[in-house]
């Protein structure tokens, strides 16, 4: 029984956990991506502001 338990923890005991490093910070592909992801979601919710402004001044 001991030798089952063993076993199944052999995989996760030979992967080798990742930790952060606060120096080194991520690479800079990475930075460009979130910063491009940021920049469409910010550009996104001023569009559909400007969306509910003109169909709100249209109507009303």
């Amino acid at each position: 029984m001991a030798a089952e338990k063993r076993s199944s923890h052999s995989g996760t005991a030979l992967k080798r956990r990742h930790k952060f490093n606060p120096k080194r910070g991520p690479r800079p592909q990475v930075l460009a991506n979130a910063n491009r992801t940021v920049v469409w979601a910010a550009s996104l919710v001023v569009v559909a502001f400007f969306v509910i402004v003109t169909v709100n001044a249209l109507l009303f």
